[in-house]
């Protein structure tokens, strides 16, 4: 089992704490976080791109002029892809990007996340995450005793409004829930900070 030090909020280890080997000791499949990754991106496109074609711009319906005899070459309407002004050709509509992928690979997709920060030294558990009003001042250094990187995941078990309220203002410093937790975060973030009872329920959800 993964060992990693158990922090307070002054940065100070109280204890150790061991993760289960399941869920952050797993081998890191490189393709399947890319697999995941790709289908979180995709699945955020809106995919309301449209654009005319030359069926649907305005006018063109008349020949600017004769076939023959002009000197210049033929052509049948100033709508046409290559004329200024005109449809374009393959144009873009709209379409929905989404997909879906197998709850297996999802499941390992998050398993190999979780245990890349445990093998990066990215992971930071802490005792508990409690404020009594909104400060980003003290959620700054909050942040600055855990020497936490610019860009920071806080995950709780818990909505906590004072805590999302004072780490909103910071930069690079985002919160979310263990329901709400995906691939795409944990990679995107170079410091994961994880409560002690938020870890304990990530290991109860990916059992």
């Amino acid at each position: 089992m993964p060992k990693v030090a158990l922090y307070n909020l002054s940065g100070e280890q109280i204890d150790d704490i061991e993760l289960k080997d399941s869920i952050f000791g797993v081998e890191v499949n490189q393709h399947v976080l890319y697999e995941v990754v790709k289908n979180q991106l995709a699945n955020k496109r809106q995919g309301t791109q449209s654009v005319k074609t030359r069926a649907e711009v305005r006018g063109g319906g008349r020949k600017p002029w004769r076939q023959k005899g002009t000197g210049r070459a033929r052509q049948g309407s100033i709508r046409a892809p290559h004329w200024v002004g005109g449809g374009v050709a393959f144009a873009p509509k709209p379409r929905d990007y989404s997909y879906t992928l197998p709850k297996k690979v999802r499941r390992l997709a998050m398993k190999s996340a979780l245990s890349s920060k445990v093998l990066e030294n990215e992971l930071i558990v802490v005792d508990e995450l409690k404020m009594e009003q909104p400060k980003t001042k003290e959620m700054g250094n909050i942040l600055k005793n855990l020497n936490s990187s610019k860009k920071a995941l806080i995950v709780m078990d818990e909505k906590d409004d004072n805590v999302i309220k004072s780490a909103r203002n910071i930069p690079g410093v985002s919160t979310t829930l263990v329901n709400t937790l995906n691939v795409y975060d944990i990679l995107n973030y170079d410091t994961f900070i994880i409560t002690k009872d938020a870890a304990k329920k990530v290991e109860e959800v990916y059992a």
